[in-house]
Parts: C-alpha cells; structure tokens; sequence
C-alpha cells in the first residue's frame, strides 16, 4: 500500500538551531558532530540544505529558516583563499542576518549565536567587525565542535535532565564513537 509522505517533525522556535557552514566532502565530519551535539542535546538543527525548491531564492529559503531558529551555529572556519584567489563569504553573510535578525526582532525571545573558528581570534584578520563575539574554537576535529556545541547551549537547553555541562573529553569521544559505529 503505497502511503504519501511523512509529516515534518514539529519544530518550535526556541529548540530550533540554525547551521551555517560549509557543504563540502572536507567539512563533512565537522558538520555531522553539531548535528549530533544539537540532536544529543535535544534541539532539532535546521540548514539550508533541508530547503530543495529550486523555485525558490536561496537568500530567501535562508532568511526563512533563520526566522523559525532562536539559536545559531555559525562556523566561519572555511575563509581561505579559493583557487581563484577569492575566500567564501556566504557563512559570515549568513551570520550577519542572523545578528540583523536578532537586533531586529521582535515578539519571540532573543536569538543566540554560537560562532565557531579554527583557532581563537583568527577572526580578527579576515572579519574584525566580530572581534568583540565571544569565538569558540573547534581546532577542525569534530569530538571538539561536539564540546563547544554542548559547552555553548548548556545553560539553556531545553529542560534536558541528563544535560549537565559538556561532557568529560573521555565521555564526549566515547558517545561520539557509539553513535558512528
């Protein structure tokens, strides 16, 4: 029997994060450790690629799912020079409508951005206008992307019992390595 298809899980504004980074074969591994902090501690990730109407604008389709978010995950770790001698801008554009739409809105609780590099105050070269945002580093190994992201939205999880603080790095690499294999 064939069945149509699936209603989307219901996705409510203050469990909901916004992740903004690079889609690439390179970055994969890093991208899948936030999805698994953000689902391990109980909030559902959104991104662009959740969005396939090529009849959309995808400013728009982004505008759009930064609306439905509270909170942010903005890596801007990728800003080298391409073989072009050109740096991608579409994370720190992204992270800029983020922090326009968390000055501007109004009616919902304030947004919250996570803003993840490299290395701390790499920043300050490429985008010095965010020298004064508190920057976590995730040194392009996923078991610390897992941490910063738990470290980061700790305090206002969504009424998870088990989310105490990050995880012991013994602990975070054990549940990682579980939920790989």
């Amino acid at each position: 029997m064939a069945r149509g298809p699936r209603a989307a899980p219901k996705r409510r504004y203050n469990d909901s994060i916004f992740v903004n980074c690079l889609f690439d074969a390179e970055y994969e591994p890093i991208f899948h450790a936030i999805v698994f902090a953000i689902h391990d501690c109980g909030y559902v990730a959104r991104c662009a690629l959740e969005a396939y109407d090529s009849g959309d604008v995808r400013i728009e389709k982004i505008l759009d799912i930064i609306d439905q978010c509270r909170l942010g995950i903005h890596d801007i770790s990728r800003a080298e020079l391409n073989e072009h001698g050109l740096p991608r801008f579409n994370m720190p554009l992204e992270l800029g409508l983020f922090l326009c739409a968390r000055r501007w809105e109004r009616g919902k609780t304030k947004k919250i951005a996570l803003i993840l590099d490299l290395e701390p105050h790499r920043n300050q070269i490429f985008c010095s206008d965010i020298s004064g945002q508190d920057i976590q580093v995730h040194k392009k190994e996923p078991i610390e992307a897992i941490k910063v992201v738990r470290n980061g939205f700790d305090p206002i999880s969504p009424g998870l019992k088990f989310l105490v603080g990050a995880l012991s790095p013994s602990a975070t690499e054990n549940l990682w390595n579980s939920c790989r294999s």
